[in-house]
């Protein structure tokens, strides 16, 4: 699945703030220059449209981001921002209240252009346009996407763009209809997935050359490794940068079980009598194919358990759709093949299943796909619980993990209903 895919489906399911226990690193130019933080939005210079579309969106007091970032994209005169934290931490709502803040409703042109990779993702901001912006009647939006034709002489007096790299190029150079030197913010989202995506970063770098030097500047991404790094130094002159310590993928709160089965039906058995075993909470199984999903999905639906599936045949917003729903408690069961494995969040998710391990083509454990996979259970400083529910061949794939991860995997006896009573306890 691909960054921009996964970034979809985060912005999609992420309705309400993640609440991180990541540190907030703050880099300057010049360290003894006074920073503010915000705890309310009260605090903010916003006005009272924006705060009513702001309490719309379900945002109650700003995230750890929110707090650094907002009173610097806010400040007069202008500052560039460089921000980096993951999806649901609230970067989206802080640039679109950002770009709504700046844009003039008596003037009738552009004056914010914001960039995303794709054009889902940049309908996906627009979304947040509308729904924080509901009470800003006067501030209007346009979509400099494919699709969206619009004829050459056309006079644009939408204060906000918000539009892919491909299309906004042609948009100012080629039909000549909006007119870079008038904006004065400049919103570069997603910029990993720009880098990632062949000539993204390119025509990025075109708009941004053709921007007023007085415009501010605000990049945001979901990394800060050095291809990101060097690209926002090519594109934002003397940022502030904001980044979240990387909340790193561990195996040290999660406790790691074993079942050794001799079929796939035993298996199955094995996996029923584990998740009757948990009277509360949800559970993600994960299959290492469709066709296993598939199979598992129409056995535990005829026994009368509350599934979904979650496979990379879905759509981006049917998978988006599912997980909501999986979110929300509609379903208790959520089984996924590897699509599912990185970059989705599901707090209340405390359980994780293997149905089957994660091997590679040459029938060796894929480490780091398992990593990901149990992690789904120990998001967020939660202590999790995982197990694999394996055949009696691939037992020795189990201790390679073991070995890898130096990490103890305990075997529990899958008929055991005390045993693993307890271990759900």
């Amino acid at each position: 699945v691909s960054l921009a895919e996964i970034s979809l489906m985060n912005k999609l399911i992420h309705t309400s703030l993640v609440e991180s226990k990541q540190q907030v690193e703050i880099l300057q130019r010049d360290p003894s220059s006074p920073l503010f933080s915000i705890k309310t939005f009260e605090e903010l210079p916003l006005k009272k449209e924006l705060l009513q579309g702001v309490y719309m969106m379900g945002f109650n007091r700003p995230s750890k981001i929110q707090e650094q970032a907002l009173p610097l994209m806010l400040a007069y005169p202008p500052q560039n921002l460089i921000a980096q934290s993951q999806s649901g931490t609230g970067k989206t709502a802080a640039f679109v209240l950002a770009m709504l803040s700046r844009a003039n409703a008596s003037e009738k042109y552009p004056q914010c252009l914001c960039l995303a990779p794709t054009y889902e993702l940049a309908l996906q901001i627009g979304q947040v346009v509308r729904t924080i912006g509901k009470f800003c009647t006067d501030i209007k939006v346009n979509y400099a996407v494919r699709g969206n034709r619009v004829l050459k002489g056309t006079v644009l007096e939408e204060q906000i763009i918000i539009g892919t790299p491909g299309t906004t190029l042609d948009w100012c150079f080629k039909q000549r209809i909006l007119d870079l030197t008038k904006i004065s913010l400049f919103v570069l989202d997603e910029a990993d997935i720009m880098i990632d995506t062949q000539g993204l970063s390119c025509q990025s770098i075109r708009i941004h050359r053709a921007l007023p030097k007085s415009c501010q500047m605000l990049l945001f991404s979901a990394t800060f490794k050095e291809p990101v790094r060097a690209f926002a130094e090519r594109i934002i002159p003397d940022p502030i940068v904001i980044k979240l310590r990387e909340e790193e993928l561990t195996l040290g709160n999660i406790r790691q079980y074993f079942m050794v089965c001799q079929s796939s039906d035993e298996q199955y058995r094995a996996l029923c009598n584990l998740y009757g075993s948990f009277t509360i909470g949800q559970v993600m199984i994960f299959c290492q194919t469709r066709k296993l999903a598939d199979w598992l999905s129409g056995k535990m639906s005829r026994d009368g358990h509350q599934v979904a599936i979650l496979t990379a045949e879905l759509t981006v917003v049917q998978r988006a759709s599912v997980i909501q729903r999986f979110r929300e408690g509609k379903e208790k069961v959520l089984i996924a093949t590897n699509v599912c494995a990185r970059g989705i969040d599901v707090q209340q998710v405390t359980t994780v299943v293997n149905f089957g391990l994660p091997m590679d083509q040459d029938g060796e454990p894929d480490f780091e796909t398992y990593l990901h996979r149990i992690g789904r259970a120990g998001r967020f400083g939660h202590r999790g619980i995982a197990f694999s529910v394996v055949e009696r061949e691939t037992v020795q794939l189990v201790h390679k993990i073991e070995e890898f991860f130096q990490t103890t995997i305990k075997e529990v006896d899958p008929y055991d209903i005390d045993e693993l009573e307890r271990l759900a306890a």
